[in-house]
């Protein structure tokens, strides 16, 4: 099994719906089990327009390869109600894939690890409450101004 880090985003509808939908239908597949999720975030839209922000990284490990996990990921988004219609749209749900244990891809539907996971406070926070050793003080401190607030952990129960 690989360990993979999935970052949720969402700002339209109910996010935490979302999420434990998401978590849940990750977790029910044969190949994946969800292993941790971090606390839930709230974050103003990043260089984006639209309501706020509710954000969190799970931990999932899986023997899907990253473009077979992608394709669950982005099918349980259209599932979700997400729509692609531009860039930087609100969403109902965005299912990222940030890490794919120590592996790098670069191709046309894929970058692993996620290209701007550095970059961004909904990402970083988050993720360091599962997986400190990825984010260090540097990161932390790049971020710093952009607004973030800890909401607490994500109520969600894996499926029997």
């Amino acid at each position: 099994m690989i360990k993979t880090y999935v970052a949720l985003g969402a700002n339209l509808g109910e996010p935490l719906l979302a999420f434990q939908y998401a978590l849940e239908k990750v977790n029910a597949h044969i190949h994946c089990a969800v292993e941790a999720v971090s606390n839930v975030y709230r974050s103003k839209a990043f260089e984006a327009e639209g309501p706020d922000y509710l954000n969190a990284v799970a931990l999932v490990m899986t023997d899907l390869s990253a473009p077979e996990l992608l394709v669950l990921l982005q099918d349980i988004e259209i599932r979700a109600g997400r729509v692609r219609a531009y860039h930087h749209q609100p969403r109902t749900l965005d299912l990222d894939l940030l890490f794919y244990g120590q592996g790098r891809i670069e191709s046309a539907n894929l970058k692993i690890p996620h290209p701007r996971w550095r970059e961004r406070a909904f990402v970083l926070r988050p993720l360091q409450d599962i997986a400190e050793h990825w984010v260090s003080p540097e990161d932390l401190q790049a971020v710093k101004a952009q607004p973030i607030e800890k909401l607490g952990p994500l109520q969600w129960h894996a499926s029997p």
